[in-house]
């Protein structure tokens, strides 16, 4: 028996009526995660077929956990399911992502109004400590961890500016461009530009400068556009 089901054996018996759907979410919420990174960093290539068999041999999981975790990145807009002929991740539409990346530059320029008076100084004190991290594995070149972090911090922010409507909107675009903005951030020269900009906009925040930092998210967010965009049409 694994980890997780000992856990689960230990806290509910074995017939238990919430065993079994704890064990199932888990496995398949642990897919998805998988699947959906494989996708975001080219492990998965745009355009190319899913083989449901050899995920299932890699992941030793059974096909129904795997169908789950397809449906999620469906509706992600990561992979389309053909009829048929199972599924393959979706190709990048150039203008969409364009056109997303003007959308989140203003309202990163809006999380940066907000956050310049809404943020707690434990929550600058929070974002800096992040930076810190994240600035580390820079550093190091450890790109994954780099943009794990990156994603991380532009998340907290959004949080942190207490509006609940621009959470929920950047949430929701941020899933459409992650798989881009991981491209870009593999252009070295992009990679250590980000890096310096998001220097900026930390200091705007400690100071509580809300038309710098307003400016500063806003600009960081539009050369990632421009970077990834260049990107994808020299590709």
């Amino acid at each position: 028996m694994d980890d997780v089901s000992h856990t689960i054996a230990e806290n509910h018996p074995i017939n238990a009526p919430r065993a079994t759907p704890l064990r199932r979410q888990s496995l398949y919420e642990a897919v998805t995660e998988r699947l959906r990174d494989m996708v975001l960093e080219g492990e998965l290539a745009p355009g190319s077929r899913i083989s449901e068999k050899q995920l299932c041999e890699a992941f030793e999981v059974s096909p129904t956990p795997l169908r789950q975790a397809l449906k999620v990145l469906v509706n992600e807009g990561l992979v389309e399911m053909l009829p048929n002929r199972g599924a393959k991740v979706t190709e990048v539409d150039i203008q969409e992502v364009a056109d997303l990346f003007e959308v989140m530059a203003v309202l990163e320029g809006l999380s940066g109004t907000l956050l310049a008076t809404r943020a707690s100084d434990d929550e600058i004190a929070e974002i800096r400590t992040l930076h810190d991290t994240m600035m580390a594995a820079f550093h190091n070149n450890h790109r994954q961890e780099y943009f794990r972090l990156n994603q991380g911090i532009h998340k907290r922010l959004t949080e942190i500016s207490g509006n609940r409507v621009l959470l929920e909107l950047e949430m929701s675009l941020t899933m459409r461009i992650t798989r881009a903005r991981y491209a870009a951030n593999m252009q070295l020269e992009r990679w250590e530009e980000s890096a310096r900009e998001h220097q900026y906009f930390v200091e705007a925040l400690e100071r509580r400068d809300a038309q710098g930092l307003s400016a500063a998210l806003s600009l960081h967010m539009r050369k990632t556009g421009a970077a990834v965009i260049k990107g994808l049409e020299s590709s």
